[in-house]
């Protein structure tokens, strides 16, 4: 006897990407937008790599202000993630903040325009990149990456290397991890040397002023 196929309510539906679980953020937006605090519990089950992603696009989305203060969370996000939780956690005023809905559709409609190539490119692989000990050093580096996005620099490296490394937590893809990680390490080790730089080229200046020129140094404090 040949058993009846199951009712179509008891078919289990294929898992919506994380691209998707982004874009259905829209619906969970009302007039008046949403609080990131239920935000956060619609993403949950994704844990700190869809969060991390989500706070990541508003930097790379042109026009859209406030990228350095979506810092914020990125960077204890990553920080947590470092050492070791297994659970989210943000500050009580960060959860209860209201998000506008205009801002939710640009985040949206730019992750389902521009980042859905990800999940076509994403997949297993090198998975202890993504993975155990590497994880929690690859949320080290998202976290200085962060850091970088809060100085009033151009933002669009240390958000890209950020988003690959999201989207290689969220597949398990070493390869992106990978890439995010030596992306954002060398945007960071530029911006050290830049930085040393200008104070290293200052104090040269002011010693030959002071040790050759000091008719120079006399003019200007005059």
């Amino acid at each position: 006897m040949t058993s009846a196929p199951p009712p179509a309510s008891d078919t289990q539906e294929q898992p919506a990407s994380f691209i998707d679980a982004i874009v259905s953020l829209k619906k969970v937006a009302g007039p008046d937008g949403a609080l990131i605090g239920d935000i956060v519990d619609q993403l949950d089950e994704r844990a700190f790599g869809l969060l991390i992603l989500l706070f990541a696009i508003p930097c790379l989305v042109p026009g859209l202000p406030g990228a350095q203060v979506i810092a914020i969370p990125i960077f204890l996000l990553a920080l947590q993630m470092a050492l070791g939780s297994q659970e989210v956690w943000l500050p009580k005023r960060a959860l209860e903040a209201r998000v506008k809905s205009a801002w939710i559709e640009s985040i949206a409609d730019f992750a389902d325009k521009r980042l859905r190539w990800t999940t076509v490119f994403s997949k297993p692989r090198l998975t202890f990149l993504a993975s155990g000990l590497v994880e929690r050093l690859v949320g080290a580096i998202c976290a200085v990456a962060s850091v970088t996005i809060m100085l009033p620099i151009t933002n669009t490296i240390p958000s890209l290397a950020i988003t690959l490394i999201a989207v290689g937590l969220l597949q398990t893809d070493g390869l992106f991890t990978l890439a995010g990680s030596l992306l954002g390490l060398a945007w960071s080790i530029f911006l050290v040397v830049m930085v040393w730089g200008l104070f290293a080229g200052a104090g040269f200046a002011a010693t030959l002023v002071q040790e050759h020129l000091p008719w120079l140094g006399n003019m200007i404090g005059h």
